[in-house]
């Protein structure tokens, strides 16, 4: 499985082929040069609210870290925005398996989508201290 967009460095060109019905709603979409993409782990395992994240040796609880494993089991990744071409929305830096179901497209905004002044939690110690991100694309989350 996966691990964070922003690791997904070789990833493989995407595409989300959307309804025709929802068409019109991709309009002036390809201004932007990333979006965020909502969708389904439709192949996530039961939840448990304390696991072992990828990036620890520690259970940390369900909401701190970011298992697919979860009692709602919706993610999130921000991607490259390709193209858009009719239905079908063009994408790299994906981190979802083939047939994720997406459930929505946002624009990716930096004034309102970053924050300067943020803190990780027990992730800040992990990043640090770890060489697990090495080859992570291809790595399971749990």
């Amino acid at each position: 499985m996966p691990i964070q967009a922003a690791l997904a460095e070789n990833s493989m060109m995407a595409v989300a082929e959307l309804n025709d019905t929802f068409s019109e709603g991709l309009t002036d979409l390809d201004g932007f040069s990333h979006i965020i993409l909502v969708y389904h782990f439709h192949k996530a395992a039961a939840p448990a609210l304390m696991q072992k994240p990828f990036l620890d040796d520690a259970k940390h609880g369900i909401f701190s870290i970011r298992s697919p494993h979860r009692p709602n089991p919706i993610g999130i990744s921000i991607v490259e925005l390709v193209k858009v071409e009719g239905n079908n929305v063009y994408f790299n830096h994906a981190d979802m398996l083939d047939e994720t179901p997406l459930l929505d497209i946002k624009p990716f905004v930096p004034v309102f989508d970053h924050r300067d002044a943020s803190r990780c939690g027990w992730i800040e110690h992990a990043l640090l201290n770890n060489d697990r991100l090495k080859g992570s694309e291809t790595n399971e989350t749990n």
